[in-house]
């Protein structure tokens, strides 16, 4: 006994058939579908045995199941019951009976639940393997090449190319691999462009209405096919169904318990008939199901209800695991958050829409430390433009800390306008320097990152000695780590060293991996500074061990960005290019503009040392490009600052030590009070930052309005010589054609996460 179960339109009765004709015996095929009681009726029809001519007193007295194992007693066949869903019990009653009284019979039934009968083995039927977006070859998955059969039975000569891929992957996707669904909307392709089917799929139950005429009705319409589950159900099922329709990425049983208010046994009762499926720990609904199931939610007038005890759960959940974010723990609790991410933010963005911004506030701000660590960058500053948006110009009492981060959160993704400037010196007026956070502990670490550095760094530092000592442990740790920064500013580097141990030592003691990157980091930006390159790689290397352990995306990136500066200046720049192209295509995938222009910008400078100057413009514009806006305007008032001592004249080639010294020594500008994690992108930054006082500088390179950063500006004019070919291998020589720059007005490089500079305007030293 064998019973394959799954959604309608996974394929059942389709496998079924199949199996039937790979079936060297008899196999009779009963199709229940139509059926609305007497199964043993249905099968003695589709075995044929007929009614013995017999009276009318006398027939009464003959029991069809009798009949059925008087002809099945002896007899070694498959039988197949397709489509028992509606009829469980009674073929569950007669399965059981004419197993045991006929040894030789074998049943294959078809169902969205099991029988539940001794001796069954149940298979589950699940929908075609789907491609991943990126798949070089999606005929490679069964879902597409099922899409792409159907679609040329309808339209010949259809086939999946270049134009159409994505259309087809997403159309396969959005319709989770079913497929009926699948072959239906392969059958729209008669009158409509496989691109306009993928934008119609929104409204799937409209569209997908045209199946085979010669099907059960309940397979020709989307619709139907998922109608006539949920018609099976029992009341409680019901209300369960359309109530976990609200959870966008499925949900553990005491989350859907919780929300839905129904025991779990009634959620696991619609798993056992297929309405969702358990995977991984989580119960979730395939998209159709769930869009149906929606529907039924707002018809029933509860959708602001359960929507609002959706984003309260969420809100609770967040309070609870975001101070778990920063511990031992937090490998374990990032991965819990991950299985939740796509709830949290359809929570924060219904709570912005239905007017709930205290709600979303909360919500959005106990979740900034998630989504900074795991690199949502994008995604959440939509969310918090939204929420920002809809308060306007009111502000929520006691909300103050709530409102900063929404803003933090707000600008981290690169947006640059009036207003965000004014939200952000709101902010520093709102939080000062002396302010320590009692609710958003994260603000700690972000704060000064967008807000800008202290005007006092010896101030700040006293300060930071002053408060260190009676802040939580994360938070102390982090406040060690602004001191570090603030006493490398100072030039006091033995005591900024000390201080990264002390810091680094204190993340190791509570286990905490993202700070650990960030001290390492840091530590690793000094011994840049100091011409000690092989100590900058052996601390970009740790650096990117751990990052890759908390799967931190953007210090990956900036892990790989850091390793590969150290490797070019210990002349491998093989190894450096691998660093920055895998860095150049994590950032891309993951949205992140400072850690794409930095590794950019390594490229360039590659493709510089190489002698290959058109790849090494085209690369530099397109870091420049990459640069977030917002830092550029946000940065560009902070050239006042006297530089940085210089590190010691030493190293094996006088040409290094300038070229360490120059990439590596950190400005003042570059030290706000706490974890700025001095970004290798804010050479570009600054390259950017000034574009609007040296005009002159970006005529001479051809591109107006635009400072270029690097190398760039040793590039050939339009219509001017080109400088002298740089030796493969090696780094440009800094004297230039006079032709192609006019020197007094260029600073050839704008250095590393800090670089010596010199003050805008001055002339250099050729």
């Amino acid at each position: 006994m064998v019973s394959l179960i799954g959604a309608g339109g996974a394929g059942k009765t389709r496998l079924a058939m199949e199996a039937a004709a790979r079936e060297p015996g008899e196999v009779y095929f009963v199709p229940l579908a139509p059926v609305s009681g007497g199964v043993p009726q249905a099968v003695l029809a589709a075995l044929d045995i007929r009614d013995a001519l017999l009276h009318g007193h006398e027939r009464s007295r003959v029991d069809p199941v009798d009949r059925l194992v008087a002809a099945l007693a002896d007899r070694e066949l498959l039988l197949i019951l397709d489509n028992c869903e509606h009829l469980v019990t009674e073929t569950a009653e007669l399965t059981d009976h004419l197993l045991a009284a006929c040894p030789r019979l074998r049943v294959l039934a078809t169902s969205r639940e099991a029988l539940g009968i001794t001796g069954e083995s149940v298979l589950p039927v699940t929908p075609l393997r789907l491609p991943p977006p990126e798949a070089d070859d999606p005929l490679g998955y069964p879902a597409v090449r099922l899409f792409t059969d159907r679609a040329a039975a309808v339209r010949p000569g259809f086939a999946v190319d270049e134009d159409n891929r994505a259309h087809v992957v997403r159309i396969c996707h959005a319709l989770d691999g079913l497929p009926l669904a699948i072959e239906l909307a392969a059958a729209r392709l008669r009158t409509l462009p496989v691109a306009e089917v993928a934008a119609r799929l929104d409204d799937r139950f409209r569209l997908l209405t045209r199946g085979s005429r010669t099907a059960l009705p309940r397979h020709q319409t989307l619709r139907a096919v998922v109608a006539w589950s949920w018609d099976l159900l029992t009341e409680d099922e019901r209300l369960m169904a359309r109530r976990l329709s609200v959870f966008a990425g499925g949900a553990r049983p005491e989350a859907a318990e919780r929300v839905c208010g129904l025991p779990e046994d009634v959620l696991f009762s619609l798993a056992e008939k297929s309405l969702v499926e358990y995977v991984d720990g989580r119960f979730r609904m395939l998209a159709t199901i769930r869009a149906f199931c929606l529907e039924r939610l707002e018809e029933s007038g509860e959708a602001e209800e359960i929507r609002h005890a959706h984003a309260r759960h969420y809100l609770d959940f967040m309070l609870a695991t975001d101070p778990l974010l920063r511990t031992s723990e937090q490998l374990v609790w990032l991965a819990r958050v991950d299985e939740e991410s796509d709830d949290l933010d359809a929570a924060v963005r219904w709570a912005t829409e239905a007017g709930h911004l205290e709600l979303g506030f909360r919500m959005l701000a106990h979740s900034a430390c998630y989504w900074w660590m795991r690199g949502h960058r994008s995604a959440s500053s939509h969310l918090a433009d939204g929420l920002l948006s809809a308060l306007g110009e009111r502000r929520l009492p006691g909300m103050d800390e709530e409102f900063a981060m929404c803003v933090l959160v707000s600008a981290w993704n690169g947006r640059s306008d009036e207003e965000l400037r004014s939200q952000l010196s709101e902010v520093q007026a709102l939080l000062p320097i002396e302010w320590l956070p009692k609710r958003v502990e994260f603000l700690m670490m972000l704060l000064s990152m967008f807000t800008g550095p202290p005007s006092d760094f010896a101030m700040t530092y006293d300060l930071l000695g002053r408060y260190g000592d009676r802040l939580p442990p994360w938070q102390q740790s982090l406040a060690y780590t602004g001191r570090a920064f603030l006493l490398q500013v100072l030039g006091r580097t033995d005591e900024a060293v000390a201080e990264f141990e002390r810091s680094l030592a204190a993340f190791r003691r509570i286990g905490e991996r993202w700070g650990i990157v960030l001290v390492l980091s840091g530590l690793g930006n000094l011994r840049q500074s100091q011409a000690d390159h092989r100590g900058a790689l052996a601390l970009a290397d740790e650096a990117l061990e751990v990052a890759r352990e908390l799967r931190a995306y953007t210090e990956i990136g900036e892990a790989l960005c850091r390793r590969g500066d150290a490797l070019a200046y210990l002349d491998d720049l093989e190894g450096a290019r691998a660093d920055y192209r895998e860095a150049a295509e994590l950032a891309r995938m993951k949205g992140s503009m400072e850690i794409r222009a930095w590794a950019l910008l390594g490229l360039g400078e590659a493709a510089t040392a190489d002698g290959d100057l058109g790849t090494a413009r085209d690369l530099l514009v397109r870091a420049r490009e990459a640069c977030p806006p917002q830092l550029v305007q946000h940065r560009g008032h902070l050239g006042a600052h006297r530089n940085g001592p210089h590190p010691p004249r030493h190293g094996r080639r006088a040409g290094r030590r300038r070229r360490g010294r120059r990439r590596g020594g950190r400005r003042r500008e570059d030290l706000p009070l706490i974890g700025w994690r001095s970004a290798g992108g804010r050479r570009v930054v600054r390259a950017h930052a000034e574009s609007g006082r040296h005009d002159k500088r970006e005529e001479s390179v051809g591109l107006p309005g635009h400072r270029l950063p690097g190398h760039a500006a040793a590039l050939p004019r339009p219509d001017g010589p080109a400088p002298g070919p740089a030796q493969p291998g090696r780094r440009p020589r800094r004297r230039l054609d006079a032709g192609a720059v006019d020197r007094r007005h260029l600073r050839l490089r704008p250095g590393g996460p800090a670089g010596h500079h010199g003050q805008p305007g001055r002339p250099r030293r050729p």
